[in-house]
């Protein structure tokens, strides 16, 4: 395994050191430059605009978007004459020509029509189509003759500012990048504080935090996109605590052969596919790819708090196996999957689970987003036991005033159905006496951005309701697993109608000083109606360590008790059973460090 994570390790630095080679000469001597500014006819700054030049083949494709400020900047251009195309999604496009020596940088102007907006059939001619209409330009900055032009076909979401989403990362820019590789570097580190202070410093309940009064590698990502050709291809690693907490989350390793475990643990994202120019884009991608169910990322990095609640931390961050994308419209993205199962590396049973994503982004201060699933037989040791799972989230940014303290304010809501069926369960409590299995829940963020988005307050919380349990993330109780569980969990267990229901809150405090770096404090309360939190006495039996049998009951001195079954007399000879110290309130304070190029 080392061997196999060297090699990954190496083939990512080669490659980064590649893209980075091809970046290092990044102002060439008796280079030119391009900048300039676009708004719209009333001079209000357009952000987001896209800026395209076509000239020399080095500049051929050029792309920069302006600011909020609306401004833009393209270095490094060969001296010469190019074409410089301004576009925005309700806007008409509009040319200039600029002609540029070694060493000078040529300012453009570029007024965009609102496609709603008529012209004004008393203005004044515009002086540089005037000029470029005239004659031709021998030198400076003059604006091509006008003349109907076809509307570009944009990238799918890429005419509206997005950074502010829930769930999305917020950096407006590329760090490094060629015409084969860009690479992604992520870093995740976070100290938590639990005030239950378990004594082996072991939390369970979470899919973000694992370990109290520790600093801990929450996730080293290195990775990054392959492009080429219409080939494409996407890895990220996880090294830290996600290779070792999201995997012990999936019971299907557990069945057959072949430690899937072992295999895939040190990887986030893994696929590769094809792109089809066709509508506004077509892809198939086949491995390991991001569960968007939740509405949170994988990634805390893109997210509004670090610790989501139920209805995001109990459902899944990945799928394995394959995917469409077909994107009609560039604000209309559906996707379809097959996959083996409900986050899982291989099937629990014979049936895969199907399921898909329907994003719609109408207004640039909107984002609607629906997921499901169903079919799949995903209990392990249970076959024919169905499971169908419906996800539905809306994003609405509701203020925007970049030039005022409070810049910026948006809110998320996430609302979540689901149930198991079959095999002795039912999506309600039927006439056969098979007890419900369901799962109801919803979480809600309000996100407040002050100062031009330096820092940033989001207060938020939810609710589940998860009879059964077949959601609720399994404690770490003796080492136990998806895959222990799945067998017997001796001391929370997961019966048939077995209750749940929980209820968190919490408030979240960023300062994002570079659009690559954030340093959060959050707080968070959770409560469930069984207990089910690590309490001070903690989860591990003594002498501090498990004993290999996460499905027995463990005695006071550690020993594995042999029984599956709670029985007088049981571990008299080793000082009794032993319970671990679980409570129903859980509070706790964690101060995290998140990177991402």
């Amino acid at each position: 395994m080392i061997q196999r994570v060297s090699s990954v390790l190496l083939l990512v630095s080669l490659n980064f050191c590649l893209s980075a080679q091809s970046l290092v000469p990044s102002v060439r001597t008796g280079s030119a430059s391009i900048t300039g500014s676009v708004h719209d006819l009333h001079g209000v700054p357009l952000a987001n605009a896209r800026v395209k030049v076509e000239g020399s083949s080095k500049a051929l494709g050029r792309l920069a978007v302006t600011d909020r400020a609306g401004l833009f900047s393209l270095t490094d251009l060969e001296p010469g004459r190019y074409l410089v195309v301004a576009s925005k999604f309700g806007f008409s496009d509009k040319l200039a020509t600029v002609q540029i020596a070694a060493l000078e940088t040529g300012t453009l102007d570029l007024p965009l029509r609102n496609v709603n907006e008529a012209p004004d059939p008393n203005s004044e001619p515009d002086p540089q189509t005037t000029a470029a209409a005239a004659a031709p330009a021998q030198g400076g900055v003059t604006a091509a003759p006008a003349a109907p032009t076809t509307p570009e076909k944009i990238a799918p979401f890429s005419d509206y500012d997005w950074t502010w989403l829930n769930g999305n990362p917020r950096n407006k820019d590329v760090a490094f990048d060629s015409k084969f590789f860009t690479p992604e570097i992520r870093a995740d580190i976070t100290y938590t504080y639990d005030f239950n202070k378990p004594v082996d410093n072991s939390m369970g309940g979470s899919s973000e935090l694992f370990r109290s009064n520790e600093i801990q590698l929450e996730q080293l990502g290195i990775g990054g996109d392959f492009h080429w050709d219409n080939v494409r291809a996407r890895f990220m690693t996880q090294f830290g605590e996600y290779s070792e907490a999201t995997i012990r989350n999936d019971a299907t390793p557990a069945k057959g052969q072949w430690n899937l475990n072992d295999a895939d643990r040190y990887l986030a994202e893994a696929y590769g596919g094809y792109h089809w120019d066709k509508m506004y884009g077509i892809n198939a991608d086949a491995g390991i790819f991001m569960s968007y169910v939740g509405l949170f990322s994988y990634y805390n990095f893109d997210n509004w708090a670090y610790q989501p609640s139920y209805v995001s931390s109990n459902t899944p961050w990945f799928f394995e196996g394959v995917r469409l994308q077909f994107f009609p419209t560039p604000h209309l993205k559906l996707e379809p999957w097959f996959i083996n199962g409900w986050q899982s590396y291989a099937s629990a049973n014979s049936r895969k689970g199907i399921g898909g994503q329907i994003k719609y982004t109408p207004f640039p201060w909107m984002n609607i987003v629906s997921n499901e699933y169903a079919l799949g037989h995903d209990d392990l040791y249970v076959p024919n036991r169905g499971r169908i799972h419906t996800d539905n989230s809306i994003e609405i940014k509701y203020y925007d005033h970049p030039e005022r303290v409070l810049d910026k304010m948006g809110f998320t809501f996430t609302g979540d159905l689901g149930c198991e069926f079959g095999a002795g369960v039912s999506c309600h409590n039927d006439s056969h006496g098979n007890p419900k299995q369901s799962f109801i829940g919803y979480m809600i963020y309000n996100k407040f951005w002050f100062h031009k988005d330096l820092f940033s307050l989001t207060p938020g919380g939810g609710q589940i309701n998860n009879p059964g349990r077949y959601l609720v993330l399994i404690p770490p109780i003796n080492g136990e697993t998806a895959s222990s569980a799945a067998i017997n969990s001796p001391y929370f267990t997961f019966n048939p109608g077995d209750p749940f229901k929980a209820w968190d809150t919490s408030l979240t405090f960023d300062y994002m000083p570079k659009q690559w770096f954030t340093f959060r404090i959050e707080g968070d309360y959770r409560h469930a109606n069984v207990p089910y939190w690590s309490g001070h006495g903690g989860v591990t039996p003594p002498p501090g360590t498990n004993n290999g049998n996460p499905e027995d009951y463990a005695c006071m001195n550690g020993a594995d008790s042999g029984s599956m079954t709670l029985t007088p007399g049981l571990c008299s000879g080793q000082g009794g059973v032993w319970f671990p110290d679980l409570r129903r309130d859980e509070f706790l304070v964690d101060v995290d460090l998140l990177v991402k190029f």
